[in-house]
């Protein structure tokens, strides 16, 4: 009594073994193929990584800067006239409960500094010339680069605190002069840049009484910085307008500069959609190289084929062991594109001084895609394979 034949099944570890052994017959086609799917995968990974490292930095900025910063500001009335803050609006802002603290700074009109008297008046780099009330450095969380800011006995005389910029373009330091309002003044400080308050980066500060004794400051604020309790931050925007101005609450400008940075981080997610989209395009490329790689794979193993139907091999094993080729070429792509973006999103993020912040779905989400544009690009080759007869396989010269 005859037995019919049952083919056996192909194990998992036969099917990695199999793949293996038909990836090590081609290694460097398989090299260049795995290459495409790996820039893809890097550019991808290397995208998102870069942008959550920006944005923890981000966030590291405005946790010791603090997001309860308000200004306020003279806006213009209903003719597009510009109008100016009551003189007395900042002691009444300091008055609002949850305001833990409150400063100034005013444009002083017609002043100008230069970094000698023999520069011409209209060369003035953009430099603005702003009287700040001696308690304005802590406000905005500010910092000095070199010297000292401005205090109660200093802001009585010709003295100044230069922006960063502002000091770079004049080059001048500490203990050195420069020519102020038409008159010599001598730099005690160089802030370093304010992200809060950008304004005082291309400024020169001087004293809230020495510019009304010696350049005629109108004592009108420009610019109000109002430091709130964190949890009544949205409570004190809402009142700010109308405690700074009461009679026009309407001709005040309030806003919250950390928004400010937050939108700057919004912005770069368009730049970042755009690389992920070239990643994907560059991903999709690496996948056209599976595909013709797995075809050309075909095309040159008709032998192997033949004899393998010859000998028992089912189509289903035979489409199993061209399908296993393109899972473990795309595999391998795949972990060498996730390493690859880590250690590009490392090296940037220690070159700005960053955290390094890597986000476990984005290396997830990349292996998960090189596991289905493996499927994608190794099906038709492997169902192009199955349907292979052994004599027409054998035959094909």
């Amino acid at each position: 009594m005859s037995r019919e034949l049952i083919p056996g099944r192909l194990s998992l570890p036969d099917l990695v073994r199999v793949g293996q052994a038909g990836l090590r017959a081609r290694p460097l086609r398989v090299l260049l193929s795995a290459l495409g799917i790996a820039i893809g995968i890097a550019a991808m990974v290397a995208v998102v990584g870069i942008s959550s490292s920006s944005r923890e930095d981000l966030n590291r900025q405005l946790q010791s800067l603090g997001t309860n910063l308000l200004t306020a500001g003279p806006g213009k009335n209903l003719f597009g006239e510009d109008v100016h803050l009551p003189a007395e609006s900042v002691a009444m802002v300091g008055r609002i409960e949850p305001v833990t603290s409150v400063s100034a700074t005013a444009l002083v009109q017609d002043a100008s500094v230069y970094r000698t008297d023999k520069i011409p008046a209209g060369q003035t780099g953009g430099i603005q010339v702003l009287a700040a009330q001696v308690d304005l450095l802590p406000t905005i969380s500010g910092q000095l680069a070199e010297g000292v800011f401005l205090n109660e006995a200093i802001a009585q005389y010709p003295a100044v605190v230069l922006g960063a910029q502002a000091a770079d373009h004049l080059g001048a330091a500490p203990h050195q002069q420069v020519y102020l309002g038409k008159q010599w003044f001598t730099v005690v400080g160089v802030l370093q840049p304010a992200p809060l308050a950008p304004e005082l980066d291309n400024a020169a500060l001087v004293g809230w009484p020495a510019a009304e004794k010696l350049l005629g400051f109108d004592g009108y604020p420009t610019t109000i910085y109002a430091r709130a309790v964190e949890d009544d931050v949205t409570a004190v925007q809402k009142v700010l307008a109308t405690t700074a101005n009461p009679e026009a609450p309407n001709e005040v400008d309030v806003s919250r500069p950390s928004d400010a940075l937050a939108a700057q981080q919004a912005a770069d997610a368009t730049l970042n959609a755009l690389l992920l989209g070239l990643g994907a395009v560059a991903l999709l490329v690496g996948g056209v190289g599976v595909a013709n790689t797995m075809v050309i794979s075909v095309l040159e193993r008709r032998g192997e084929i033949g004899l393998r139907r010859s000998l028992g091999a089912t189509r289903a094993q035979i489409r199993s062991q061209f399908l296993a080729e393109a899972l473990l070429l795309s595999t391998l792509g795949g972990v060498g594109g996730a390493l690859i973006g880590s250690l590009v999103t490392i090296g940037y993020a220690f070159s700005r001084g960053w955290p390094a912040v890597v986000p476990p779905w984005a290396l997830a989400g990349g292996l998960l895609a090189t596991l289905v544009l493996g499927s994608i690009a190794g099906l038709y080759p492997a169902i192009r394979a199955a349907r292979l007869s052994p004599t027409e396989a054998l035959s094909t010269p």
